[in-house]
């Protein structure tokens, strides 16, 4: 449970894009949630797919995510949550603007709910960092909300995971970030990171902390913590200070590095958390064709991963360019090695910043 006193309300910010099935498994677990103060904010990202129909059928009802019987994870999102779930829905503008709680509250009643999702549209395809920015613009509107939080929808949460971090952080008050421990969907016993990664500046790559190791496995939350270079984007929960003091998500990167920017930017200012008993599950980057291990990512998600060392180097640690190009190299190898030739191409221009 959280500590004594109202739960502190929280916005769960979730981004889609082209991935319906997913967000609707996701929501279904978010939906669950036992924290007992709440908002659940859903953008869309001009998805073509026709994902707000879906999801808007899903919610009134009238379309369920088949999930296998043998599905490990199944019982959190299985049977589905009662229906209707009501949804409010804005365009980019109004939701910037705070909304409209006239449109918020249902008629004819004497105790009026709020709605159970509010839908934004984005109007196009931001990135990671500009559609969660819009949610965050919308929650921040709202001076009750203390908290913010960033869940991937490839994921299916615990039910208790909100809790715990709210627990961590109210733990912790120098600390504007709190991480979850995520573990692969596909693979629910071993870890993907215990709350973030580590950083090396001089190669500009990094490294889930934990990656692989068994899920039972004890750990010291403190010892995770001092080794974060950022926390991993799929679970994390923001304080409303840090928003407003560190500002929102970079723009510039539109996939990767920019929940690194948001910690370097942050300094010492706040201290980053991780919440050990926080589970999220994590199918990791479906969304852009990002799969375990480098041989798999698409083509998309590689330009964005070799452009994006540069741009975060050369604004942060311009020192250090010399050694992340000749990085480079390697990375031209390896795709020769898997004769992924057009991305060889890709790098060299992206290098040379063509």
């Amino acid at each position: 449970m959280v500590l004594p006193g109202k739960d502190p309300k929280v916005y769960v910010i979730i981004l889609n894009y082209n991935g319906w099935s997913d967000t609707i498994e996701c929501l279904e677990s978010v939906l669950r949630l036992h924290y007992g103060n709440f908002r659940v904010i859903l953008v869309d990202n001009d998805s073509a797919d026709g994902s707000v129909k879906k999801i808007k059928l899903w919610a009134a009802g009238k379309l369920d995510v088949w999930r296998n019987a043998r599905n490990t994870l199944r019982s959190m999102t299985y049977p589905p949550v009662t229906k209707p779930v009501r949804i409010v829905e804005y365009n980019r503008e109004e939701a910037e603007g705070g909304g409209d709680p006239a449109k918020e509250k249902e008629t004819g009643q004497n105790e009026i709910p709020t709605a159970s999702i509010v839908l934004i549209n984005s109007g196009g395809n931001l990135g990671f960092a500009g559609g969660n920015n819009v949610g965050i613009r919308y929650a921040a509107k709202d001076k009750d909300c203390q908290y913010i939080w960033l869940v991937n929808n490839d994921t299916v949460v615990d039910p208790d995971a909100l809790t715990r971090l709210i627990e961590r952080m109210q733990k912790k008050p120098e600390a504007g970030l709190c991480g979850s421990t995520l573990l692969y969907y596909h693979d629910p016993k071993k870890v993907q990171a215990l709350a973030g990664a580590t950083y090396n500046k001089w190669l500009a790559v990094s490294r889930h902390i934990g990656v692989w190791r068994d899920a039972d496995t004890p750990v010291d939350e403190k010892e995770i913590e001092s080794k974060l270079s950022y926390i991993i984007g799929a679970s994390v929960l923001l304080s409303r200070e840090f928003i407003e003091r560190v500002g929102l998500m970079c723009e510039d990167y539109f996939f990767y590095f920019d929940e690194l920017d948001w910690s370097v930017r942050a300094g010492s200012r706040f201290a980053m958390a991780y919440a050990p008993r926080s589970i999220v599950y994590h199918k990791e980057g479906s969304s852009i064709g990002v799969n375990p291990g480098a041989a798999h990512k698409s083509k998309l998600a590689d330009y964005y991963w070799i452009k994006n060392r540069i741009l975060f180097t050369r604004k942060f640690y311009p020192y250090a360019l010399p050694t992340v190009y000749l990085s480079m190299l390697a990375a031209i190898v390896n795709r020769i090695r898997r004769k992924q030739w057009d991305r060889v191409l890709m790098i060299i221009k992206v290098t040379l910043g063509l």
